[in-house]
């Protein structure tokens, strides 16, 4: 059991859900106490262990289904339809196997253990004898359904399935000189037929279990990346929602990369010179080496969201990924702002996404519903919060500049450009509607060091990258 639910564990991490090695060694625990006699107190064992988050239910739900209900269903059912077919009860069908199991003890001893588990019927060392196979040719690694012949193949050849239809002939040559009823010759020669036929059946049908669990990956990712390419103005609450956990994903990757990215620079770059000279009396062999001293500086991020009607999902979303982002860098603070700017920082520090998001977006730090005025809220940040801004900040701008014919106040962000590392504008509207109507993109692109359009999942991951630290 503790293989199978590894492999489990490793299916779920192959399709998304994050699953430690820690988690992993809960659920074994686990097992042993829910015990597998009772199938739903053994599946909620495994789903309290392994998963954290409400979105990654679905997909555990649909690979507990088909992982464990996979195999060793397959064989059951099979051996249902053999029972159906010779029309015996289970009465029957349990003393006609009684019959079959000491003809082959008095007849067939040097039969190989694969065909006495096949023809006693023996479900749990079958269905064992054929996962170690599908470990041997490496079905796991299965991916399209064009590949399904070749592993059918594949996994009848490492099972001996040859040899087997050989042995199962010679038994009948053997069946043949015994003095047996006419009525059980009859469903012993029908029995090896449909045994037979049941294991082809049985490798097929596993085959393409394995491929549909992987292809379960390829589906989601096939959906996300449809969903990536949709604009935010048109999700949905389900897409909102599958979006915000894919932005998560996001957030980890990248702590992933800065974290290796700073490892990396942590001595700093190799010094050929100081190297050089420093093993002069070496003979010039490299014995000491020596790099340039960096200097330690976390970047500090400030972000100003537009959160107005018009641009309110796209906004959601970055002010999520700020949120995932925040121990990333020495400081974040977070503005939002449609008429009036606000702080909401502090509510990001100490509370959980759901609360800080419902007070940035919800009206409790401004008026959400009053009429956009880039300019002024722009004047105020320079009256209010200009002394967050030094040289290591980068000053990350969403919004689509549309300003109903207000002032702009556009040096304002020369200014902020002036004191600021750099300044980064994400537009969600589309770059061709810059400019035109009361939209002031034109003025305000000229003080950033990046303006992108960013109306998208796909356009976001883009942007991001921008973000981490060379």
């Amino acid at each position: 059991m503790e293989d199978k639910l590894v492999e489990f564990a490793n299916l779920l991490r192959q399709n998304g859900v994050r699953v430690s090695l820690a988690e992993t060694l809960d659920a074994v625990a686990a097992a042993e106490v829910s015990g597998l006699g009772d199938r739903d107190s053994f599946r909620s064992a495994l789903r309290a262990t392994m998963i954290k988050r409400a979105s990654e239910l679905p997909v555990f739900e649909q690979l507990f289904d088909v992982y464990f209900s996979g195999l060793g269903e397959i064989i059951k059912g099979a051996s249902k339809e053999v029972q159906d077919a010779l029309s015996m009860s289970d009465k029957d069908f349990q003393q006609f196997l009684d019959d079959v199991d000491q003809l082959l003890k008095e007849h067939a001893d040097e039969l190989s253990e694969l065909a006495k588990q096949l023809l006693r019927n023996e479900n749990g060392q079958l269905e064992k004898m054929m996962r170690e196979a599908a470990r041997a040719v490496r079905m796991q690694g299965i991916q399209r359904t064009i590949e399904e012949n070749y592993f059918a193949r594949a996994l009848a050849r490492a099972l001996g399935l040859d040899k087997i239809e050989q042995e199962i002939k010679e038994l009948r040559e053997q069946l043949e000189k015994l003095e047996l009823g006419s009525a059980f010759r009859a469903k012993m020669e029908e029995y090896l037929d449909r045994r037979l036929k049941m294991l082809e059946d049985i490798i097929r049908k596993y085959v393409r279990q394995e491929r549909e669990k992987r292809d379960l990956k390829s589906r989601e990712e096939a959906r996300m990346n449809q969903l990536a390419d949709k604009s935010f103005y048109y999700l949905s609450e389900e897409e909102m929602t599958k979006m915000r956990e894919a932005i998560t994903r996001l957030a980890q990757r990248l702590k992933n990369i800065i974290a290796v990215r700073r490892k990396r620079k942590k001595k700093g770059r190799f010094d050929i010179k100081r190297t050089l000279r420093k093993n002069i009396e070496y003979g010039g062999v490299p014995f000491k080496l020596k790099f340039d001293q960096r200097k330690k500086e976390k970047p500090q991020i400030l972000v100003m969201c537009d959160v107005s009607d018009s641009v309110r999902n796209a906004s959601r979303f970055m002010l999520q990924f700020v949120y995932s982002l925040q121990d990333l860098y020495s400081r974040v603070r977070s503005f939002v702002f449609v008429a009036d700017i606000g702080e909401v920082t502090e509510s990001f520090r100490t509370n959980d996404i759901k609360d800080a998001l419902d007070v940035a977006l919800k009206g409790d730090v401004i008026n959400v519903y009053a009429h956009s005025d880039f300019g002024r809220s722009f004047r105020n940040f320079i009256s209010d919060h200009i002394g967050a801004v030094n040289k290591r900040t980068t000053v990350i701008i969403l919004g689509d500049a549309r300003n109903n014919y207000n002032l702009p106040h556009d040096w304002c962000l020369r200014e902020i450009r002036q004191r600021a590392r750099r300044i980064i504008w994400l537009n969600p509207e589309s770059r061709n509607t810059w400019g035109f109507g009361d939209s002031e993109m034109e003025r305000y692109q000229v003080h950033c060091d990046l303006v992108e359009e960013c109306r998208n999942l796909n356009q976001l991951y883009r942007v991001i990258d921008q973000l981490v630290p060379r």
